[in-house]
């Protein structure tokens, strides 16, 4: 199996939840009998030039006909009449992290046109793969594909420790790229709006994606006071990020648009629980223990004030706390690790391999 990634997809300077996913899958597919060929594609996706358009095309015409390819879609997808070209020629199952259209911060005119090459894309491959239920659903309905060739692996989750937090309230952490569909903006001016309570937060994610965004969020902290009490981290991998996570005593995350949410269950795997907006594919992050408690508090909106007021309840329900602390602790035992995406990813490449198909 042939797997075609972006380019810097080992970089630790820009940790993704999407080149977590490939790194991993890419090690855990060999326990299913797969003999994996990473293929890095150097260029600026999701808006590659002529030269990463011109490499992504050498890459897929090296490849022998028949071949089982799986394609990061932030590659794949900006790049249509690469994709269409092979076709017919290779096995072509296209991995989708986050629709392009979905990335904040775009023109109106920009998002339609990446969602018109998405679109073009996702119907010429044999297979899509999306990150959760939620995704595959609509993908269906908004590319108009037909459900038999879109397939769920979602992310899984390694097994860590408990995280020994601080005093078992304050200390907020947030994980994701510094961007505005992250929406740390709106964390900020929810935490002013609590200002009064004892915590501090940590924003922990990759600042180059959009070096502006970070420029605001950064004189917004300094505008409303809270220099000190909210910190911009940036990337951090490995050791330091666990130890992020193990000093966290509450997982935040205002995000307007999430396929998943892998920082959800990364918190939920250290015991830690989770205040999220409830849009996309994060509910089924946060999920439910084994007794049917949801281990988190699930925002209807995106709205600062209502983040504000559900940070305040933090602080001042002590029943409704502990509540939340145990069903995360429960709901840690019951989250499926690597192994269960790469055998859900296995199935879709094993029928790739099998079938004759139709790309129509």
């Amino acid at each position: 199996m042939h797997f075609v990634m972006p380019g810097g997809v080992d970089d630790p300077a820009a940790p993704s939840g999407g080149n977590t996913y490939d790194r991993r899958v890419s090690l855990d597919l060999s326990g299913f009998g797969w003999d994996v060929r990473a293929h890095t594609v150097d260029g600026d996706w999701p808006r590659p030039d002529a030269v990463a358009t011109a490499r992504l095309a050498h890459t897929l015409a090296a490849l022998p006909d028949g071949a089982v390819v799986l394609l990061d879609g932030i590659v794949a997808c900006p790049a249509p009449e690469t994709v269409v070209a092979e076709a017919e020629r290779l096995r072509l199952a296209v991995l989708v992290h986050l629709p392009l259209a979905d990335e904040s911060g775009l023109d109106e005119a920009t998002a339609a046109e990446l969602d018109a090459l998405e679109r073009t894309t996702l119907r010429a491959a044999a297979a899509v793969v999306a990150t959760s239920d939620w995704a595959a659903q609509r993908l269906v309905s908004h590319h108009g594909l037909a459900s038999r060739r879109v397939h769920v692996a979602a992310p899984g989750t390694d097994i860590a420790p408990l995280a020994t937090g601080t005093d078992g309230i304050s200390r907020l952490l947030c994980v994701g790229s510094l961007t505005p569909r992250k929406g740390q903006h709106r964390l900020v001016r929810a935490l002013a709006t609590v200002a009064d309570l004892p915590w501090s937060c940590v924003l922990v994610g990759g600042l180059d994606q959009d070096p502006g965004y970070v420029s605001r969020l950064r004189a917004l902290v300094d505008e409303l006071g809270l220099t000190g009490r909210v910190r911009i981290a940036g990337p951090q991998v490995g050791a330091e990020l666990n130890a992020s996570y193990a000093r966290a005593d509450l997982m935040v995350l205002a995000s307007d648009s999430e396929t998943y949410g892998m920082a959800v269950t990364e918190a939920l795997a250290r015991g830690i629980p989770v205040l999220v907006t409830e849009i996309g594919g994060l509910p089924e992050a946060v999920g439910r223990a084994p007794d049917g408690s949801v281990p988190g508090v699930l925002l209807p909106d995106t709205d600062p004030a209502a983040l504000g007021t559900a940070v305040r309840r933090w602080f001042d329900e002590h029943d409704e706390r502990q509540r939340l602390k145990a069903a995360a602790r429960s709901r840690r035992t019951s989250l499926d690790g690597w192994a269960t995406t790469a055998r859900s990813l296995s199935g879709v490449l094993e029928q790739l391999r099998r079938d004759t198909w139709s790309a129509v």
